[in-house]
């Protein structure tokens, strides 16, 4: 799909890639609607992008996904006000770092809710539109870490596993109907997330090899870059395109051995 006066709207829009997102269709899109629950870091959002491109219509809405009051509430404002999204950025992803067992409830359901439901239901609501204009797109944020067990990540990487399934049956499904779905599954990104994700006393994660590492700027254009191009999936970085070559070819087992490592390595 062509992204020149898309009407896109774009979850986790406050920080990292999604804020990334947001500056890469300023000049591009037509209007942007703008969704995270820092709503003052999404009016500062607003008044950069507008600076740069006065016409660009740009919409603040503060909502919480993990309540799905508030995922409602941000649903019935789309149709209310006759915003028809034609580019679903689902970025918005929460994380955290130790063993299941361990887990706050509370913040269990909050990742659930955020990377599965919230995805899931706002492009069920959206879709139908796209449809009937025969025009869309929605670009699903997943992770490499889907591709993995990784214990001591476990819900997370889970979380992405089924983004990126949930994408690849989602385009098999919308073929000819003039809309196009990709999973984006960045590799490690110096980003905020990984700082909210760890938990209070605990000790610092083990951060990756500088080397594959990927800036937020080239994720998002990766991800953009994917859309026009009705890609399926994207993996930015030539390295993580090499890891995730090898661990899509590497027998279960043998996945199984480096998870049980990482949990001895990683006892909490």
């Amino acid at each position: 799909m062509k992204l020149n006066g898309c009407c896109a709207l774009i979850t986790g829009a406050s920080a990292g890639i999604g804020r990334e997102f947001a500056r890469q269709l300023a000049g591009r899109a037509g209007t942007i609607v703008l969704v995270a629950r820092r709503e003052e870091r999404l009016h500062e959002l607003r008044d950069e992008l507008t600076k740069r491109d006065p016409n660009l219509k740009v919409h603040v809405r503060k909502t919480d996904l993990a309540n799905p009051v508030e995922l409602e509430e941000l649903i019935a404002w789309l149709e209310r006000e006759k915003v028809d999204i034609d580019l679903l950025i689902n970025n918005a992803g929460v994380g955290d770092l130790g063993h299941f067992a361990t887990i706050d409830p509370a913040r269990l359901e909050q990742i659930l809710f955020v990377n599965m439901v919230a995805l899931t239901m706002l492009t069920r609501r959206l879709l139908p539109g796209m449809f009937s204009r025969k025009r869309g797109a929605i670009l699903n944020v997943s992770s490499s870490a889907g591709f993995l067990p990784i214990a001591g990540f476990a819900v997370y990487a889970a979380t992405k596993s089924y983004v990126t399934a949930f994408s690849e049956a989602l385009r098999a499904e919308v073929r000819g109907k003039g809309v196009s779905v990709c999973a984006l599954c960045p590799g490690p990104v110096n980003t905020e997330f990984m700082q909210i994700a760890q938990r209070p006393g605990k000790q610092p994660y083990m951060a990756a090899p500088e080397f594959v590492h990927v800036s937020a700027e080239d994720i998002a254009r990766a991800g953009l870059a994917a859309v026009e191009a009705d890609r399926p999936l994207a993996i930015p970085g030539f390295f993580m395109k090499l890891a995730m070559f090898f661990v899509r070819l590497t027998p279960m087992p043998v996945l199984r051995l480096a998870s049980r490592v990482t949990a001895k390595r990683d006892r909490n």
